[in-house]
């Protein structure tokens, strides 16, 4: 017992008094030191006290940033399925314009005294967002793992599809159909896959003996309106392929197409990112590149896991390739009556 007291006490930075207080359920401790001394509780191995277990234990936080993207639900359905293999239990925590932010769930996952959390996209992606709640996670101690790439200096596992395999694909593809003016539309800025995609095309066109014309690169957010109208200034560019950072902005790219009277694949090809469900029932089906959700996301219950289990686990990122997926919306340029739009 003196034992668990000291190493706990350590791990928390108070004294062994203030842990046996909130071992044994005394008032006088604050809630946020009653959390960080269970969540040391679960990161070192221990068991707590019957009183103070119950079920929440058992309990894993996933943090999705929306549920409209397909490929939320699809990475949801995956890890939950893998949490319960391994008799966990998820929290879904869904962020929603106005709603509960992702710091504020954060709250709530730590007051059911969850075992872990995984992200699945979220605010670790974005330089410019507030990071204080991961680091108070950091701090704490509790076991995290992040889907797909994050800013550099936050110290979490990360399970990610490589950037630089799927842009090579997607531009390697319309490329060999003929396609000179390609544009890249991509997500926001300071969002770091879309960082990674961006460094990658830049890559792609030197080898090639190009420089990326910066009309051809447009930013957007993560949906299909706001890719729509960036798509908009694609095809002003004289694009005759668009390359998409994810299936919503690619369907947002053949709507664009369509308003300005032209034709998919016909006038311009579309290639999206995720594969998604329901990308091959769209009209056309939607060539994309898709994302290894299954292996991805046991990986990361994997890793948690063991980080639960008192495991220590390497911080090296995790890179899983994508695969290219051929459907109806790419074909060889036409570049017939392009030029006049363009003009």
């Amino acid at each position: 017992m003196s034992r668990r007291l000291a190493e706990v006490a350590t791990k928390v930075g108070v004294s062994e008094a203030t842990v046996s207080r909130v071992l044994n359920g005394k008032p006088g401790v604050s809630q946020a030191t009653r959390d960080a001394v269970l969540t040391a509780l679960d990161v070192l191995g221990y068991e707590r006290p019957t009183k103070l277990r119950g079920e929440r234990g058992r309990l894993v936080g996933l943090v999705l940033p929306e549920l409209v993207n397909p490929i939320f639900p699809a990475f949801a359905e995956v890890i939950g399925g893998a949490l319960a293999q391994q008799g966990f239990t998820p929290v879904l925590c869904t962020r929603t314009a106005g709603g509960v932010t992702e710091a504020e769930y954060i709250d709530l996952l730590l007051g059911q005294h969850v075992s872990g959390v995984i992200f699945a996209g979220g605010f670790y992606a974005e330089r410019l967002a507030d990071h204080a709640h991961f680091r108070r996670l950091e701090k704490l101690g509790l076991p995290v793992v992040l889907m797909n790439a994050s800013i550099e200096d936050l110290d979490f596992p990360r399970v990610s599809c490589d950037d630089l395999v799927a842009m090579n694909q997607a531009l390697g593809h319309v490329l060999s159909l003929g396609h000179e003016k390609v544009g890249l539309l991509l997500g926001p800025a300071d969002h770091v896959p879309s960082e990674r995609k961006l460094a990658a095309a830049q890559a792609f066109a030197e080898r090639q003996g190009h420089v990326l014309d910066p009309s051809l690169v447009v930013h957007s957010q993560y949906s299909l309106e706001s890719g729509q109208a960036a798509a908009n200034r694609l095809l002003e560019a004289g694009a005759t392929a668009i390359v998409c950072a994810s299936d919503p902005l690619a369907l947002g790219a053949v709507r664009a197409v369509r308003r300005a009277g032209l034709d998919v694949p016909t006038d311009v090809s579309v290639v999206g990112y995720d594969d998604s469900n329901l990308m091959n029932s769209t009209d056309p089906a939607l060539t994309t590149v898709r994302q290894p959700i299954e292996p991805m996301g046991r990986a990361a219950v994997d890793l948690l896991a063991s980080m639960i289990a008192g495991a220590d686990v390497s911080r090296d990122e995790l890179l899983f390739e994508p695969e290219l997926v051929v459907r109806g919306s790419t074909a060889a340029a036409h570049t017939a009556g392009r030029e006049a739009t363009a003009s």
